[in-house]
């Protein structure tokens, strides 16, 4: 090639070098922040938060763990407002008469912890050994034989003379392998699963229904006092039970209720019947939901109707809030 050929050449190499090396680099994507659809994924939904806000406002058990007995108060009164059993009540502050309670007196609210006494574990008596004297050991010759005792005569040591045969017969009684009594297993015992513990949530799912028709007199409202909602009826119309559960307590003892039905339904309801007429259940009673508890009435009210009250914890709560929405009329 001819020299200026060649330096042509080598100037057209250069440019297209210069060229390449001006081009702009790859794009190059950065992967360590989320894309904006991975970020709207991340985000909780609506639905979930309104859930979790719903369990964070439950309130809890907050009942004190005493009470002081004030003016006008009762035995029967002071477990309504806590939610208790007035007979758990009186056994845990040794109340012999329930009717009979005095101003000033603290009450306990839970049931009292029984101090467990440790029973310590008795222990063999130590034996002490003491050295045998010579006196008690027993001859060194050997006694003769008892008349009508078996007399042990194998094994016996046998001496024979060195054979081939001899050896083989030694030697197979060695590798015969001792027999091993085996006991049979023992039979297990089919396990038995306990069933998980009512949760306190279990127990916030009551299905209510209305204890019984009529007009609505009066609702729930805390500012004024109104622990629960007015019903209006005839005398003797019948008062159901709103849910299943156990009769608590039935009576008078109580200021302003007149004939009263208070049904313990968990460990967080009750319900409250005032103002009966006639009661039909008993203290201890378990009943069913709809079931027919008592008779309308106006027994220490001025007209006849149904107090009706739902209490969580002992707290009075809006009855509203729990009963379906199709209300009888």
């Amino acid at each position: 090639m001819k020299p200026r050929s060649l330096a042509v050449v080598l100037v057209c190499a250069l440019v297209m070098a210069g060229c390449a090396s001006t081009r702009s680099p790859a794009p190059v994507s950065d992967r360590t922040q989320p894309s904006t659809s991975t970020q709207a994924a991340a985000k909780p939904a609506p639905a979930a938060a309104t859930a979790t806000a719903a369990a964070a406002a439950r309130e809890p058990d907050t009942r004190p763990e005493t009470y002081t007995v004030k003016r006008g108060d009762t035995l029967f009164s002071i477990a309504l407002d806590h939610g208790l059993d007035y007979k758990d009540l009186a056994e845990w502050n040794a109340i012999d008469n329930p009717n009979v309670i005095r101003s000033g007196q603290q009450f306990r609210l839970r049931a009292p912890v029984s101090a467990a006494v440790a029973t310590p574990l008795k222990t063999a008596p130590a034996i002490q050994g003491k050295p045998v004297s010579a006196a008690a050991l027993p001859p060194a010759t050997s006694a003769a034989p008892v008349a009508g005792e078996a007399v042990k005569s194998q094994p016996k040591g046998v001496k024979l003379p060195y054979s081939e045969q001899a050896l083989a017969q030694l030697s197979g009684a060695a590798l015969k392998p001792p027999v091993v009594a085996v006991a049979p297993a023992a039979k297990a015992e089919p396990r038995v699963e306990e069933k998980p513990a009512v949760s306190e949530d279990d127990d916030e799912k009551i299905e209510w229904n209305w204890p019984t028709a009529g007009k609505l007199l009066s609702t729930f409202n805390e500012s004024t006092n109104l622990k629960g909602i007015g019903i209006a009826g005839k005398q003797g119309q019948a008062i159901n039970a709103s849910a299943p559960g156990k009769v608590l307590y039935s009576g008078d003892g109580i200021r302003g209720y007149g004939k009263l039905v208070i049904i313990k339904h968990n460990k967080v309801f009750l319900s409250v019947y005032a103002h009966n007429s006639v009661v039909t259940v008993k203290e201890g009673q378990s009943v069913v939901k709809g079931q027919k508890i008592a008779e309308m009435g106006n027994s220490d009210s001025d007209q006849v109707k149904l107090h009706f009250e739902i209490r969580r914890f002992g707290k009075p709560v809006d009855p509203m809030r729990m009963l379906p929405g199709d209300k009888p009329g």
